[in-house]
């Protein structure tokens, strides 16, 4: 068996990388994007019904954005865990992965929501809450914990889910897709493609094909992010209801620490643990953190986080792929620890209800273990839900809650999205199949540097031999389009 070292498209020795202005950056861009949100949101706000267009202009600006991003998750999803599963060649090996990832979004799940009632307790945002029991809004949806295994059932090959809301005389159908289904419909399918043999490798290849024009389309819509971002916050900044803080400023302010407690220390010692640079990883999740701080949806953040994980961070494409798709639906330490902890203690001590020592494990377990049984229709609302009926608080409390949902829910997408990039990288450090040389460059943080050929010259080598295998140095079995985790950025090929 000879060995065959194959490049992955390093710069030649000795020559010196164009330095790019700050303002040509990706992170910037988005920044400046943010700023001229909020100056063009503010206008709109003052400027009366002279200026209503522009708020009008901001929200088409961003919800089409957001739309691009979630048209492209159903061919990403199902082309990407298709494709990794096949590259694994091991399911015993995938397998392994996902549990390991499971049990580090536990883990953080476990660490952020004692943080979130540290900070309850600590401010009791309940007392003396000036909102008025009797605003309280229709919430009209409990969360369950039979809709993980609800969800988890693909009612249809394709995953789709029709939603029809009434208005009056007419009733509106929209359809959409259930992640969770389509995830679990990728990986029965990898697995029987494997197992198929030489049969399936036609679909494979078409999965691999697909997969790259899919992601050429997702690169062109993540060069739109700062103009998406502009529109996003220049409407949060016009619309939500920033009047309600005053009543609920105790509550927003105790999210907010919450929230900045997971991102300035929980995170970074998680990182610290493992052996990772801490600027070098927010540095490259920056942009994923603000569209996730914009946009308020994990699954429309899903393609840019995905990509991120990759493409700047170094984690595998065949285990980013499953990893990320399922924290999307799954993974929430800002939705479903640090809010529904706080939450519970503000109407704890809004109607005086309260909680014991056992009450406290309760929010624990719901917290590490509920966002799977919200998965498929998470939200924090619905976990919210789920949290007081299990503790028998009075429902009505979330409805009191609602004036600023879109205010905090920023922060706890930020949180959500960024945790969601977190996982994978610690896993595959961990298991040795991490590519630190991408990691701790300079490249990859910018999206100009993510040119897909950039690493083709290794998915054709996976992808156009079937006697071939790739392996990493770390030990770790399978197929993989990454190079090997001694950060040389070379994959070895072992020709038999």
């Amino acid at each position: 068996m000879s060995a065959t070292t194959v490049s992955t498209g390093s710069a030649p020795v000795g020559q010196k990388e164009k330095k790019k202005s700050f303002f040509t950056g990706f992170g910037a861009q988005v920044i400046i994007g943010l700023v001229v949100g909020v100056v063009l949101g503010l206008v709109g706000a003052r400027g009366g019904d002279s200026t209503a267009w522009i708020v009008t202009a901001l929200g088409g600006i961003g919800s089409a954005y957001v739309t691009l991003l979630k048209l492209l998750i159903p061919p990403l999803v199902v082309t990407a865990v298709v494709t990794s599963i096949a590259n694994l060649r091991q399911v015993q090996g995938a397998a392994r992965l996902a549990g390991q990832t499971l049990v580090w979004f536990a883990v953080t799940a476990f660490v952020s929501v004692i943080a979130g009632i540290a900070v309850g307790l600590i401010l009791n945002p309940g007392k003396g809450a000036g909102v008025d029991a009797s605003t309280a809004q229709d919430v009209g949806f409990v969360g369950s914990w039979w809709a993980f295994i609800e969800s988890i059932i693909p009612s249809n090959i394709l995953g789709l889910e029709i939603s029809a809301r009434s208005s009056g005389d007419s009733i509106t159908a929209r359809p959409g897709f259930n992640v969770l289904q389509l995830l679990v419909l990728s990986i029965a399918f990898g697995i029987a493609a494997v197992q198929s043999g030489k049969k399936a490798q036609p679909v494979i290849d078409f999965a691999e094909s697909l997969l790259a024009i899919v992601q050429k389309v997702l690169w062109w819509i993540i060069r739109l992010a700062p103009i998406g971002t502009a529109g996003l916050i220049g409407r949060a900044v016009a619309t939500y209801g920033w009047d309600a803080i005053g009543s609920l400023g105790k509550f927003v302010l105790a999210i907010y620490i919450g929230l900045a407690i997971v991102l300035a220390v929980i995170y970074p010692a998680v990182l610290k643990l493992n052996g990772l640079p801490v600027r070098h990883f927010y540095r490259k999740i920056w942009p994923v953190t603000s569209l996730g701080f914009v946009t308020r949806s994990s699954m429309g953040t899903m393609p840019v986080t995905e990509r991120t994980t990759e493409k700047a961070l170094g984690v595998p494409r065949s285990y980013a792929s499953f990893a990320v798709p399922l924290g999307a639906t799954t993974k929430m330490d800002g939705c479903a620890a640090i809010y529904p902890a706080i939450a519970a203690i503000f109407v704890s001590g809004f109607y005086g209800v309260p909680l014991s020592p056992v009450d406290y494990l309760l929010i624990i377990f719901v917290s590490v273990i509920g966002s799977a049984a919200t998965a498929g229709t998470t939200g924090a609302t619905v976990m919210l839900t789920l949290t007081l009926s299990t503790l028998g608080l009075p429902l009505e409390g979330v409805g009191l809650l609602l004036a600023v949902e879109p205010i905090v829910d920023m922060g706890r997408t930020a949180v959500n999205v960024t945790g969601q990039a977190l996982v994978p990288l610690i896993v595959a450090k961990r298991e040795g199949i991490l590519d630190e040389s991408v990691f701790v460059s300079e490249a990859g943080a910018d999206t100009a540097d993510w040119d897909d050929e950039a690493g083709d010259g290794n998915n054709a080598a996976a992808a156009g031999a079937d006697n071939d295998e790739l392996i990493f140095a770390g030990g770790a079995a399978g197929h993989t389009d990454r190079g090997s985790s001694s950060g040389s950025g070379y994959a070895e090929v072992a020709s038999r």
